[in-house]
């Protein structure tokens, strides 16, 4: 008996046999009874407005204080930047600077006109290997050539190694008045160094430089390695430096200013520089200009109110922090500064990436380093202003409140945050006070309605779940049996739908299976796709097709000393042998016979190589029988024909399908084969014009076609 037929003798229950006798409540009743529960809401309503109305409260009184801040600390830094462009422009106009300029231009003119002694080259050299270099490639952790930094001119060379390798210390270098050298470069930073200290001291820069008229760093107040340096030539050819200086002397004015954004600066050990460039002169001339290095310290102090967050009102995690155009920070992060070691672990873990982290945490700082590419930072950069709740480069969800700094020469924006976690505080512990007062109040009202609710709600959920697992293919489901009402009606109702469906489908799926495997039999894939699809006639011509027709020879003789059953499989063996040859070479089987075999290559898939997988298939198939005769001890062989023309596929009916193959090639590929009577591989004349340069062929016989005598060729 088949799978199917089994199958079909499986009964379905009917609906009578699966009736209960309900009792009890019916659904009216229960969902009358649920109605009561009506009581709760005003109680819930009562909870959630003042929950609502709480945050709501907490979040105004926390963004107006942000924005308050936020303002307070964009004003305080525009402010800054703002004075210290102004006292750039007078300090460059003073008389002092305008004397000093003139000096040190003429005492660099002086020293460029001698080449440097050989020690001073040697005694530079040796600062640059054994002294700078290995400082900066600890700060930076990036490998530096020993002399890429040394200047080029020789009165950078000869300065450089009177007043700049002589320290180690850039604070004892500030302090420095004359190298003794007696150079009038010297006299002038005796005279005029004091000026330029005081303003150092006094405003806190970084640095002062002193530059020509040609880019040339004519002086610096700490006497690094910026002192001497050209800003024409590389490495600073491309820097900020260089870009404010060329943009403050092209206006010729000296109430020109410039001011350029962060970059890493080389003297200063790669540390970010903020610049500040104004002319030095008067309305008559501009002898070089005076370029300010800002202390980012000061703008840190602006930014964090000198690091009293929470002394000003931002709790344990607010702060406000500036960005620039690059969404990199400009400011340092609060918490790297209050807890360093855990500082990396948070901002890795909201995206920032690891290495990033741990140069951060190296440093000691986030300025120019730490990513805020934030809903508030991308706001403020279009120019908009705001505040509200969104996530942070740290921690979770903060409210946040924005808006972009106005500073000539720079495209910073100001965001302060807190966490919103630490301003809903207030908010989490009044909604506690609340839940459990009101808890108190509905307990009683509340038990009894909840376990009547899951009683209506567990059948349905079942249900729900049930229907699902159908939808998803899972015919097997079956529900509980529990409730005696109308649920229980349908319960049962779905068992016997899901019964029915189950038995149907495995029906339907085992008849399908069976219809498969009887087309795939008959006909290629692809035709039996056509077939299915409804067509009635199926037949194409084809092209450039290679036919092979194989058959047995001697398994007749070997046949007759088997029965029935050993002949069966030693016969499904060589025809299996030949199907994995035939998939393996890339052809295509058309039909097999009790002792032939017929394929071809091009036909389903078009091949450009049709004739040699065709002849190689034929190969493969004498060597299956070969070890078909190694493993049975027979001695049968293989004739086989091929030849390649055009041949026509198709159904041979429509009620009894037959697919097959004819024509010309089909014809003169079955005859060659027998052209001798002997085993071995035939082929025809067209076959062995598209192969004669690769394979050995022997003339075996001719064959008569169409009136037309052809040559039979046996390959070697």
């Amino acid at each position: 008996m088949s799978e199917s037929e089994k199958l079909r003798e499986q009964s379905v229950p009917t609906a009578p046999e699966r009736r209960r006798r309900r009792g009890g409540l019916s659904i009216q009743s229960k969902l009358l009874i649920m109605l009561l529960a009506v009581s709760l809401v005003s109680s819930v309503v009562v909870g959630v407005i003042g929950f609502v109305s709480g945050r709501e409260s907490l979040r105004a009184a926390a963004i107006d204080q942000l924005t308050t801040i936020r303002e307070l600390r964009a004003h305080e830094v525009e402010e800054f930047i703002d004075s210290t462009q102004t006292g750039v422009t007078l300090d460059s106009r003073n008389l002092s600077a305008q004397t000093a300029s003139v000096a040190f231009n003429e005492g660099w003119e002086q020293l460029q006109a001698s080449p440097p002694a050989p020690e001073v080259t040697e005694g530079l050299e040796a600062y640059y290997r054994d002294v700078f270099v290995p400082s900066y490639e600890a700060r930076t952790q990036r490998d530096q050539p020993d002399t890429a930094l040394m200047p080029e001119t020789n009165a950078g060379q000869y300065l450089q190694y009177h007043y700049t390798a002589q320290f180690q210390d850039f604070d004892e270098a500030l302090q420095f008045q004359d190298a003794g050298d007696g150079s009038a470069w010297s006299a002038a930073h005796a005279r005029y160094h004091d000026y330029f200290q005081r303003l150092v001291n006094q405003v806190g820069y970084e640095d002062l430089l002193v530059l020509n008229t040609e880019g040339d760093v004519v002086y610096s107040a700490y006497k690094g390695i910026d002192l001497g340096i050209s800003l024409d030539s590389a490495p600073y050819r491309d820097t900020a430096l260089a870009d404010a200086y060329s943009a403050v002397m092209a206006t010729n004015s000296v109430t020109a200013v410039e001011t350029r954004d962060l970059e890493r600066w080389a003297p200063s050990l790669g540390r970010h520089a903020l610049w500040v460039v104004s002319p030095i002169g008067n309305d008559d001339r501009v002898t070089g200009a005076l370029a300010a290095q800002i202390s980012l310290d000061q703008v840190n102090d602006v930014m964090s109110g000198g690091r009293q967050w929470k002394e000003q009102g931002l709790g344990d995690t607010g702060e406000v922090y500036l960005a620039g155009r690059d969404d990199l920070m400009r400011s340092v992060a609060r918490e790297i500064v209050e807890s360093p070691e855990a500082y990396a672990e948070d901002v890795i873990a909201n995206g920032t990436p690891p290495d990033v982290a741990e140069r951060m945490e190296f440093v000691g700082g986030t300025v120019g380093l730490q990513p805020v590419d934030t809903f508030a930072v991308n706001e403020a950069q279009a120019g908009r202003e705001g505040a509200g709740i969104a996530q942070e480069y740290i921690g979770d969800e903060s409210i946040v409140a924005y808006r972009p700094v106005e500073i000539d020469g720079l495209d910073w924006v100001a965001v302060a945050r807190i966490d919103s976690a630490e301003a809903f505080a207030p908010v989490t512990e009044f909604t506690r006070n609340l839940v459990l007062s009101t808890l108190a109040i509905l307990l009683a009202v509340s038990v009894a309605s909840l376990l009547l609710a899951q009683v209506f709600t567990r059948p349905i959920k079942r249900l729900v779940d049930a229907v699902r697992r159908v939808a998803g293919g899972d015919l097997a489901v079956q529900v509980p049996e529990g409730s005696r009402d109308e649920f229980g009606d349908l319960g049962n109702a779905f068992n016997d739908m899901a019964a029915s469906l189950r038995i149907k489908q495995d029906l339907i799926e085992v008849q399908r299976e069976e219809n498969e495997k009887l087309l795939l039999t008959l006909m290629p894939e692809t035709v039996a796709e056509r077939y299915k699809k409804g067509e009635e006639t199926i037949a194409e011509q084809h092209d450039n097709v290679s036919v092979v027709f194989a058959e047995l020879v001697g398994f007749d003789e070997h046949s007759q000393q088997l029965n029935s059953s050993d002949e069966i499989t030693q016969l499904n063996a060589l025809m299996r042998g030949f199907d994995e040859a035939a998939q393996k070479a890339g052809v295509e089987k058309v039909r097999t016979l009790r002792g032939g075999y017929l394929a071809s290559s091009g036909l389903i898939v078009p091949r450009v190589d049709n004739v040699r997988r065709a002849v190689d298939f034929a190969r493969e198939m004498r060597a299956v029988v070969q070890r078909f005769n190694s493993q049975y001890g027979t001695d049968i062989d293989l004739r086989a024909g091929v030849d390649t023309g055009t041949v026509t596929s198709g159904l041979v009916a429509r009620t009894s399908l037959a697919y097959d193959l004819w024509g010309d090639a089909v014809s003169l590929a079955y005859r060659v084969r027998s052209v001798t009577g002997e085993p071995g591989i035939y082929v025809s004349q067209s076959v062995r014009d598209r192969l004669q340069e690769s394979v050995n062929f022997v003339q075996a016989g001719t064959v008569e076609l169409q009136g037309r005598t052809q040559p039979v060729w046996r390959i070697e």
